[in-house]
């Protein structure tokens, strides 16, 4: 009798004033914008055994966790790693399918008594509805409807607006969108191709090719920008690779040495006298399709800009799956952008000067330009220092040619003048070395650094300071966590609005010290790898320049940028 007796007495006392399992832990789990965010407090002399942390999230096929790390833990005196009194942890988690609306996390854990008992295993499951994991935003006392950002502004007015005006308003756009930086490479190209057929050009001749090359140039940004809104297949950023880019320049520097009269590139005879036949009305003699594959490509590879109409396009298309309407806006807004290459064309084309020495002069200035087409377009993807320093040997070079360091012969006339053009060059060439080794990067302005006091001075004080992150799940985790207002950029070496965000706005002081109390995230896209797509595709980004701000870990939409905003424009953005 005694021998049972002693047991349970013992077995009474070993529990006395043991908590319940649910007593010793109490998890609290709270699931927001993708992330789940977990707490499990401990009573005194519980503790948590860290091996037996277990979390799964069903259906695993269709979303799954980001990268995370569990917190630093303790060492019991059996050498065995725990957490104490509050264990804490962010989970971020993505979707693999975006038609999912329901999930479960579950969670496993364990720990232990001080006085040597352990729980058993507890597995917890927290469903949750994936399409309402952000918590609604409580309505002013104006009950005011959110704000949409420029883009979400454009797409809402796709879904609204008759046809018609859809059309009209697009083509407005796309006149707007000839005064930025994408048009602008595409000036040489055009004018180069009209040099290059000057026999016999005229304004008609000049419109025609023009026509062409806008028009090739307007179906491939349409069927881009189609591809893009249906099935988040960016083309344009596909090709901005180096080995596109560079056989793309090698391309240009071999037009421009066609032009310099080192060879001629022309189709074969058979095919010329087709596309004569096929093309008297537009008064060619051949070269349409020439035409056509450098406006295709034009649109592919020189200007891969990304403007809130395009943008807008691009989320109405992905919406609503009405390519008809989002493509015949692109197309539109294509042929606005083209409007400008239309006069340039019908210009070139009636005051081309007759064959002769002045269209041998001509053909070779244009060899220059395609030269320095080429340089622009290398410069994506190769040091700047290099960049500046072809720049600074093109304009040397070609101020030799000029005559720059030949002597003046007492007849003046036109040669004195090449030859002060030439010494202007050569002495901006020696700039362009000068701020190449200086650290200089911009070439139209290779002596920035003497402007300041100091070639040391810290680029900090003028210039907004990004943190580089490199995936979804790294950048969830920083804009959850951070106690700032967050501002998000989206860029890569091939956008040529990117750059110019980069040494105007970014480096005007008032931004600098409007975003001080920021948190300033950078997102490079530029190699358009799966996980840099990804990020985009979370976000609902078609390209660079992209900026987005948080606040509290939500996005405030009224606030996203798409393409280059001057310093002004972007105040009265974040202020706003």
């Amino acid at each position: 009798m005694i021998r049972w007796i002693l047991p349970l007495l013992l077995h009474i006392g070993l529990f006395a004033g043991f908590l319940d399992v649910n007593e010793a832990f109490k998890p609290t789990v709270s699931i927001n914008q993708n992330l789940i965010h977990i707490e499990i407090e401990m009573a005194e002399h519980i503790h948590l055994t860290k091996s037996a942390l277990k979390f799964t999230i069903e259906p695993p096929e269709k979303i799954a966790f980001g990268a995370y790390q569990l917190p630093p833990a303790e060492k019991d005196e059996f050498g065995d790693e725990i957490y104490t009194k509050r264990f804490v942890l962010d989970i971020p988690y993505h979707l693999n399918d975006p038609t999912l609306k329901k999930a479960t996390f579950i969670l496993t854990y364990q720990g232990c008594s001080d006085r040597g008992v352990c729980y058993p295993p507890v597995t917890k499951s927290y469903p949750f509805e994936v399409a309402s994991k952000v918590a609604p935003k409580e309505k002013a006392v104006s009950d005011e409807e959110p704000k949409l950002s420029e883009e979400e502004s454009i797409a809402s007015a796709l879904k609204s607006k008759s046809f018609g005006i859809v059309l009209l308003t697009f083509f407005g756009f796309g006149l707007l969108l000839a005064l930025t930086p994408c048009l602008f490479p595409m000036i040489p190209i055009l004018s180069s191709i009209i040099v290059a057929h000057g026999e016999g050009m005229n304004a008609k001749r000049g419109f025609w090719l023009s026509l062409v090359y806008v028009l090739s140039m307007a179906f491939t940004y349409t069927i881009a920008g189609v591809l893009a809104g249906l099935f988040g297949a960016n083309i344009q950023a596909m090709l901005q690779n180096p080995f596109v880019i560079t056989i793309f320049a090698l391309l240009f520097v071999a037009l421009a040495f066609s032009m310099f009269g080192f060879y001629e590139l022309q189709l074969p005879a058979s095919i010329q006298s087709r596309l004569s036949r096929t093309s008297d009305e537009a008064g060619k003699k051949g070269g349409i399709a020439g035409v056509a594959i450098m406006g295709f490509l034009s649109a592919l590879i020189v200007g891969p800009c990304v403007a809130p109409p395009l943008a807008g396009a691009l989320i109405y298309i992905g919406q609503t799956g009405d390519a008809i309407l989002g493509g015949a806006a692109l197309f539109v807004m294509s042929l606005g952008m083209g409007m400008p290459l239309l006069f340039i064309g019908i210009g070139a084309g009636k005051f081309m000067p007759k064959p002769g020495g002045w269209m041998t002069t001509v053909s070779k200035v244009f060899g220059v330009v395609m030269l320095g087409v080429a340089i622009w377009m290398l410069s994506r993807i190769i040091p700047e220092a290099l960049t500046m320093g072809l720049w600074a040997l093109l304009f040397v070079i070609s101020s030799i040619y000029m005559g720059a360091l030949e002597p003046l012969n007492q007849n003046g006339g036109w040669r004195a003048f090449f030859k002060g053009l030439g010494l202007l060059f050569l002495l901006y060439g020696l700039f362009l070395f000068f701020g190449a080794f200086t650290g200089a990067t911009n070439p139209l302005d290779p002596l920035k650094l003497l402007k300041t006091s100091s070639f040391t001075q810290t680029k900090s004080a003028t210039s907004l300071q990004f943190q580089q992150v490199r995936s979804l799940d790294e950048l969830l985790v920083k804009i959850q966590q951070s106690r700032k207002p967050v501002m998000v950029d989206f860029r890569a070496d091939w956008c040529v609005s990117c750059k110019e965000l980069e040494e105007s706005t970014f480096q005007d002081p008032s931004v600098v010290a409007l975003l001080k109390d920021y948190a300033l995230y950078q997102v490079d896209v530029t190699d358009n790898s799966a996980e840099e797509k990804r990020v985009m595709e979370h976000f609902g980004i078609f390209g660079p320049p992209a900026i987005l701000f948080f606040q509290k870990g939500e996005e405030l939409k009224s606030k996203r940028i798409s393409g280059y905003k001057s310093p002004e424009e972007f105040r009265t953005i974040v202020k706003g």
